[in-house]
């Protein structure tokens, strides 16, 4: 437990930051499923909330939720599939 007002202090932004990155860590997975889901039934609705998951996962990343590298794979895995699938 924190002991001094300084560590007291971070404590209570730290478990504010928290419900942050929690709730864009959320939004990144509930969007990334939404296109995941529109894949595999209608490929022209997925293209379209592509740019969705792609503001989800650019602002987790400049947030530091996900890493740099992180983001670019998963936007990155997220075309491609909607590519492969327009191609069936």
């Amino acid at each position: 437990m924190a002991i001094t007002r300084n560590a007291k202090k971070a404590h209570r932004a730290s478990l504010k930051k928290h419900v942050y990155n929690v709730r864009r860590k959320r939004v990144l997975t509930d969007t990334v499923k939404t296109v995941k889901k529109l894949i595999a039934t209608d490929t022209k609705e997925a293209a379209n909330s592509l740019s969705a998951a792609y503001k989800a996962i650019d602002k987790a990343a400049k947030r530091g939720v996900i890493k740099k590298n992180t983001a670019s794979r998963k936007k990155s895995r997220l075309a491609l599939a909607i590519k492969r699938a327009e191609g069936k």
